[in-house]
Order: C-alpha cells, then sequence, then structure tokens
C-alpha cells in the first residue's frame, strides 16, 4: 500500500519537474579527427578526415552535405557574380555629389581576375562511410553526398574524407596575405560537415556571409614549414615540443630536426575550428583563472603597435568577469586574438583581427557567446547573432571605458583622458550607450532599402539593408526590449538565454518565450512587429487641457506610425517635481515595473487598434514645466521632434 502511494505521489510530481526543465531540442554530433600537410611554397593542402558522425535526429538520413567554402573563391564564382551585382546599387551621393554605391569593401573585386595559382578550391577526392565508397555531387561550395545505405535515427557512423585544397590570396575571411602581410589566415579551411537540424539540411552555398554547423570535437593535426607559429581553436597538446611560447616557461626547447612541424590542437564542443600562421607572430598570453588562458598573436611593427595588442590582452583580463556577470560563463580553456584575416572574424575560443582595435576586439570575442554558444543560425537569424552581439559590446566598451580604459598600463595620457571625456560626454548629452545602433536603425528605416530581419543573410538586396538589420536593428531590439520589460528583466533574460540554451541553435520563438515567461508580458506582438514587418515607431503629444470642471489636466497622445508600443511619459513641474505615466499596450496583458524612484502612475491600456490616447493628471496646466515620452530614448521612434513639449513659463 506504502509502495502504491508512493508511485502515485511521484506520478503526480513529475510533470511539475518536467514543465520546469530546460527545454529540449536533439542536436547532431560530430567528432573531427583531421590531419593535413600544408606546403607554404606552392600553397597547397593535402588532408584527410575521419569523422564520426552521430544523426541523433528522429530521421533517417538518404544524404549528407558538407561544406567546401574556398570554392567560391575563383571567377565567375557565385560569390563573384553575387558581388558584382550588389556594387551596382547607387545608395545615394556623398556630399561631393558623387554616387556611393552598395560595396562591401572585404570581398574584393579581384576574385574575377585571379590567376590560376590565386584561387581557392577545396576538392574531395573521396568518401567513405563505414569503409564504403559513396557518390558525391560537386555543387560548387556544396558537396552532395548520396548515401549508399541510409544513416537511421540514433546511428554513428564513421565517415572517410580524403581532400585537397589551395589557398587563396586573402578575398574573404580567408587566404594567404594581407595588408598586414600575416601568411595565413586559415577560416573555412576543411570540408564541415552541414548541420541537419529541426528544419533539416542547411546547405547554404557560399555567397558572403554567415555560418552554422555542428557542435562536436576536433583532433587536428597540422604539418607545415618549422619556422611558422600557429594561433587556433583549441589547446595546443604538444606545446613543450614546439615552444614558441606554448612550452613550460623556463624549459629548454630541442632544436626541431627536419624542415617542417606537426601541431596537434584538440577543441571539444564547438562547431568550428580555425587557425592562422606566420614566421613573424610574436605570441604573449596569460593564465587569467585557473583553467583559462588568453592568448594574443600579432606581427610586430612599432613599439606603440605593440602596446595595442599588449593592451588586448590586459583589456580582455579586466573586461571578462563583467562579461560573465551580464551574458554567462566563458566555458573554454583559452581564447585566442590573432592578427589575421579581412577583419574582426569570429571562430570557436578564437577571432581574426585586422588591428588591435577594441570596437573589432570587443565585438569579436562577444560572438563567441551568440555564434559559438547559443549557435543561432546566422543564415537564418543573422541578427540574433550580429544583432545581439552589437549590443553586447556596446555594453562591455561602455564599462570598460568608464572603469579600465583610464587605468591602462598600455595606453597614454592623452588617450586616457579623451576616453574619460567621451564616456562623460555619453553620460550628460546622450543617455544611449547603443546610441551608435539607434542611429544606423533610424538611417535605415528612413531608406528604401530596409528589408524584414527574416531575410536570409546572401538574400537581401543590398550589403547596407542586410547590415544596418542584421547588427543595428537587431541591437536596438534588445534593447528596446529594456524598455518594454525594464531592464533588470532584460539583465535576468540575457542571463537566462544563455543559461537555457547554450548548445541548442536557439530561434526568436525560443527567445521571446523565455522572455515572456520572466517578464509576465505577452510579446508576440513586439517580434512579429520588429522582425517580420519594416512598420516603424512614431509616437507625438498632442493637446494638452485644462478641464475647468475638476481643475485636472488632460494630455492627448497620438500614434503617427505604424507599430504600436507601450508609453512611458515623464511629466515635469515647475516646482522641481516629476512623475511618470505608464500606458501599457493592450496586447501585452500585463505592464512592465518600476524602474526608477518617481511617483509612477500606470494606466488604463491603450489599445493597438486606436491612434489616439487621453490620460488625466490632478495637476493644472500651468504646473508644468515639461511633457516627454519615452525619457529614456531606447523606444526607436524614427521622429523624436515630437516627443517633448516645453511650457513657457
Amino acid at each position: 500500500m506504502n509502495k502504491l502511494k508512493w508511485i502515485l505521489i511521484i506520478g503526480f510530481i513529475m510533470p511539475c519537474f518536467l514543465a520546469n526543465a530546460q527545454p529540449d531540442r536533439w542536436q547532431q554530433k560530430i567528432k573531427y579527427n583531421i590531419n593535413v600537410n600544408v606546403d607554404v611554397e606552392t600553397n597547397k593542402i593535402n588532408g584527410t578526415e575521419k569523422l564520426e558522425y552521430t544523426n541523433n535526429s528522429p530521421d533517417t538520413l538518404t544524404k549528407v552535405f558538407l561544406h567546401l567554402y574556398w570554392n567560391a573563391f575563383q571567377p565567375n564564382s557565385s560569390m563573384a557574380v553575387r558581388r558584382n551585382e550588389l556594387v551596382k546599387t547607387v545608395l545615394g551621393t556623398d556630399r561631393s555629389g558623387r554616387d556611393v554605391y552598395d560595396n562591401d569593401a572585404r570581398t574584393k573585386a579581384a576574385i574575377n581576375t585571379l590567376k590560376p595559382n590565386e584561387i581557392g578550391y577545396q576538392h574531395v577526392k573521396s568518401v567513405k562511410i563505414n569503409g564504403v565508397e559513396q557518390k558525391t555531387i560537386e555543387h560548387e561550395t556544396i558537396l552532395e553526398v548520396v548515401l549508399s545505405k541510409p544513416l537511421p535515427p540514433k546511428c554513428k557512423s564513421i565517415i572517410d574524407v580524403t581532400f585537397e585544397a589551395q589557398v587563396p590570396i586573402l578575398i574573404r575571411r580567408a587566404g594567404r596575405g594581407d595588408t598586414y602581410g600575416v601568411a595565413y589566415s586559415m577560416a573555412q579551411w576543411y570540408p564541415k560537415m552541414v548541420e541537419y537540424d529541426y528544419q533539416g539540411w542547411n546547405a547554404n552555398p557560399y555567397i558572403n556571409r554567415e555560418f552554422y554547423g555542428v557542435w562536436g570535437d576536433f583532433d587536428v593535426k597540422i604539418t607545415l614549414d618549422k619556422n611558422y607559429m600557429i594561433g587556433a581553436t583549441g589547446v595546443l597538446q604538444n606545446p613543450n615540443s614546439i615552444g614558441m611560447g606554448y612550452s613550460t616557461p623556463g624549459l629548454k626547447i630541442a632544436k626541431k630536426i627536419g624542415k617542417t612541424t606537426t601541431w596537434n590542437f584538440i577543441a571539444k564542443n564547438v562547431h568550428d575550428f580555425v587557425w592562422a600562421a606566420d614566421p613573424e607572430y610574436a605570441h604573449i598570453s596569460k593564465e587569467v583563472r585557473k583553467g583559462l588562458t588568453l592568448h594574443v598573436f600579432y606581427k610586430p611593427t612599432t613599439p606603440s603597435y605593440d602596446s595595442a595588442w599588449q593592451n588586448v590582452l590586459w583589456a580582455a583580463e579586466k573586461i571578462l568577469p563583467f562579461i560573465e556577470s551580464k551574458f554567462g560563463k566563458y566555458p573554454y580553456p583559452q581564447y585566442s586574438f590573432i592578427q589575421g584575416g579581412d577583419g574582426g572574424m569570429e571562430y570557436a575560443m578564437a577571432t581574426l583581427l585586422k588591428t588591435p582595435g577594441f570596437g573589432g576586439v570587443f565585438h569579436e570575442w562577444m560572438h563567441n557567446w551568440y555564434q559559438q554558444l547559443l549557435g543561432t543560425n546566422e543564415s537564418l537569424f543573422a541578427w540574433m547573432d550580429e544583432g545581439f552581439t552589437t549590443f553586447a559590446e556596446d555594453q562591455v566598451a561602455n564599462y570598460y571605458n568608464t572603469n579600465w580604459a583610464p587605468l591602462s598600463p598600455f595606453t597614454k595620457a592623452a588617450e586616457k583622458n579623451a576616453t574619460a571625456r567621451l564616456v562623460e560626454k555619453d553620460k550628460t548629452e546622450y543617455p544611449l550607450i547603443h546610441a551608435g545602433s539607434y542611429d544606423r536603425y533610424f538611417s535605415l528605416a528612413k531608406s528604401s532599402f530596409e528589408e524584414p530581419m527574416t531575410t536570409h543573410a546572401d538574400h537581401f538586396n543590398t550589403n547596407y539593408g542586410y547590415s544596418n538589420a542584421a547588427y543595428f536593428k537587431g541591437s536596438v531590439f534588445l534593447n528596446q526590449l529594456g524598455y518594454i520589460v525594464g531592464e533588470k528583466t532584460l539583465d535576468k533574460i540575457m542571463l537566462e538565454y544563455y543559461n537555457q540554451w547554450i548548445y541548442k541553435h536557439p530561434n526568436v520563438n525560443d527567445f521571446i518565450r523565455l522572455s515572456e515567461k520572466l517578464s509576465g508580458i505577452e510579446l508576440q506582438w513586439y517580434k512579429e512587429y520588429w522582425v517580420y514587418t519594416t512598420k516603424t515607431i512614431d509616437y507625438a503629444l498632442g493637446n494638452i487641457n485644462l478641464d475647468s470642471s475638476t481643475g485636472n489636466t488632460t494630455l492627448l497622445l497620438k500614434r503617427l506610425g505604424k507599430m504600436p508600443m507601450p508609453i512611458d511619459v515623464e511629466i515635469t513641474y515647475k516646482d522641481g517635481s516629476k512623475e511618470m505615466h505608464h500606458i501599457p499596450l493592450n496586447l501585452m496583458y500585463g505592464a512592465k515595473p518600476a524602474e526608477n524612484k518617481l511617483n509612477r502612475t500606470v494606466h488604463e491600456e491603450w489599445r493597438w487598434t486606436h491612434p489616439e490616447y487621453t490620460f488625466t493628471i490632478s495637476r493644472k496646466v500651468g504646473e508644468i514645466k515639461s511633457v516627454e515620452i519615452d525619457p529614456t530614448y531606447r523606444m526607436a521612434d524614427v521622429n523624436r521632434s515630437n516627443n517633448k513639449l516645453v511650457i513657457p513659463d
């Protein structure tokens, strides 16, 4: 009887436990064992991959796909043709009246004039699954593997790949040589398994932007000229035979025999692997806490340039506790800031950086949270990676400039003073840490080039439309969410988003549902308007009238734009007192908590169908000094000229 009672009790309790568990979403799993030989004379690569691929999906797979990114770096490739099409678009004119074209300067025009020894390619010579040769079809940057025997659910298979490649001159992210002369920037350098998820295969051709991958473990062995130093994803397994800043301090490294050295890196639970190499790299590093070492690799030039790269390492250590307190713990054993590539470019445990400028440093490091740890599909939801990263970058930069920049031993006194003045200016003249994102979004919204953020990253009509939507409208999405649900609630959302969705490829619905649960506010309307449309926000103050019968004052608000929002109205009186009036949107079914100590009144909800709204206060018109809609500037109102009314004495 007692046993039956416990069974019944457990039966009632278990659903509650399940309801509070973290969200579950199956993920494919892969283990890469990669061996490559790099010939620095011919820039050719010969390599093998042994992939242990686990189909955790509920589906039987009749084919698999591999990315062959470097095949884009050839004349008449899809990347080349698309680039030449976009640069013909005229965005406007500059101050001199000259046409401004839609050019992403990082994708070089030279791609169509590459010589045979300058192009990039990756050719798979053989694919075997469980020892059986498979049929392959090369679709430029995607290799289709037609399986002789389907891969059933919950099945693990061994895939052997033999490939050859040529390192291109630097065209986009990857290649040999750049402005600063880094020998090899090795991004997208190996045949990479295409991600299969709840939406199916994500076999996106490489046109210009954004990546998505299967989380797994990498065991990578790179053999190349012994004079080259490598910075990479993962932890070096043979540091004491390599030296070059990796070895145990004070240990004498044996002289290398032969012409080449083999480097062995291991990285666990990542979905990409990058490396860069140069014979003139300087390497500095620091263990910033037990189990985490930060590395910097750069080409020395002048003492001030060396100081700038040393400052990267110093600053990274200082800002890490703040990053983790706001956005979640960094779980990997190392991170490398590597000079290389064509600008900032994010990868697992590493970034390629053209210069030591902190804009790129902070942005690319924050990508390890949104591009790597959360792993949103960048092709479909680029704004959830680039936009969230831009939002975090602004927060981190503000924290660094406020707390650490003036203290840096690597920054000149004049630069410290300039930073201090900049921070003070931001505080007093423009209360938005994210002002730059708002400015760029407003420019986009007022142009003819805006498209919904749901547009596939490669299918935007313009580079301008893509970049401003993904980076800046995406950043505004978060800061404006703080306006809707409250700043403290937004902080909770960002941390819980990390905790619940790490290693799970979340989408916009996942983020919105989490935000609703933590805020108690319905947010489907916000997602639909901001993400799926290009409708804009514009609210205005109307008449302020005195009701002679009661002595009260009635204020009229107008919705001029097509996107509805909750409204904050701050009233300042001539006696110096202030009060806040909050008007929830009816679609929210709730209201945010008070965000400051001002006396606040929460009014009746504003129905989204109604273009006008009135509310009443108990003070007389003559007592009012000013009335302002959204005094924090977080609402992306495209015309703030009608948001504030100052009543003359």
